[in-house]
């Protein structure tokens, strides 16, 4: 049998996603069970600053330490230069003042699109997450984020771009693996809309070191809870946002119910937050931080 006719065979048998006993499916996290959550923040809550060149990722640092935040995920776009990797001397030093005031230097994260038709510009992206991979090991981060696609591409199926995708996404996690970094797949709206497509994407992989990030913003087909509790076995971290949506409605995200599914299903790890709304950034990331800090860990 072809190696072709092989991996169209088993990506229709990764449509099947019924539960098999009390085992992990195949793509679901090895933890222990139970939950333990640290609270973390994303650095693109602080978008507009850091675009702006009015905040930096030192200071993103510093913002962690003054709020007591665990851990950080610092976005490649911000480091100088993206998307080339930044010079050793400024990992190091980003590393030395996380470690020094107490803050986890969780992951980071690129813009990556692996639904192009042409071969050639999917390569370019492979090699744009394998050189982030590297950064993130010298930060002593333990995630690289990374998408899928902008977009089922003109004149192409769903199916056909998987065929292409696949393949990038496993070279990436094994080169992962090498650096001991975990490929995260944030599902983000675009190429992968729900958690079934999502869930279909990893198992087809396979793979401990490619995981999902569980970004509660993006699920917009049905109802956005229960695609999180579908996603929740299969996530190495989160992107805790403000809103939830049910199609096109966004709504005040329940924090209580999103702690009482962790509860349920189980989760170990970082939940980073990214806070968007309007006014000072500060003031609104603070604002949410003591939300989620009363629902995830005072409940």
């Amino acid at each position: 049998m072809d190696k072709h006719w092989k991996r169209r065979e088993f990506l229709a048998r990764s449509l099947v996603l019924g539960a098999a006993g009390g085992n992990l499916l195949e793509g679901e996290v090895r933890r222990r069970a139970g939950s333990s959550i640290r609270i973390g923040l994303n650095a693109y809550s602080f978008n507009r600053p850091l675009m702006a060149g009015k905040m930096n990722l030192h200071e993103v640092i510093d913002y962690c330490a003054e709020q007591k935040i665990d851990g950080v995920d610092l976005t490649g776009y911000y480091f100088p230069g993206y998307p080339n990797v930044p010079a050793d001397e400024f990992i190091h030093d980003l590393k030395r003042e996380a470690f020094v005031n107490g803050v986890t230097i969780s992951g980071t994260g690129v813009r990556n699109d692996f639904a192009l038709p042409d071969a050639s510009s999917r390569r370019g992206h492979i090699l744009l997450v394998k050189d982030w991979a590297g950064v993130a090991s010298k930060l002593g981060a333990s995630v690289v984020r990374v998408f899928s696609g902008r977009e089922v591409p003109k004149a192409y199926s769903f199916e056909q771009a998987l065929e292409w995708m696949i393949p990038a996404f496993e070279e990436c996690a094994a080169h992962g693996k090498k650096h001991g970094v975990i490929i995260g797949l944030q599902h983000h709206d675009d190429f992968l809309k729900t958690a079934e497509e999502t869930i279909r994407v990893v198992r087809a992989v396979n793979s401990e070191w490619f995981q999902v990030v569980l970004d509660v913003g993006s699920l917009r087909q049905g109802d956005p809870y229960e695609e999180i509790e579908k996603l929740l076995p299969y996530a190495c971290t989160w992107q805790i946002k403000e809103n939830v949506w049910y199609g096109k409605k966004s709504v005040p995200i329940d924090l209580p119910r999103v702690k009482a599914i962790i509860d349920k299903v189980g989760y170990r790890g970082f939940t980073p937050i990214e806070a968007l709304g309007q006014g000072e950034p500060k003031v609104i990331v603070t604002r949410f931080l003591e939300k989620v800090r009363k629902a995830f860990l005072q409940s």
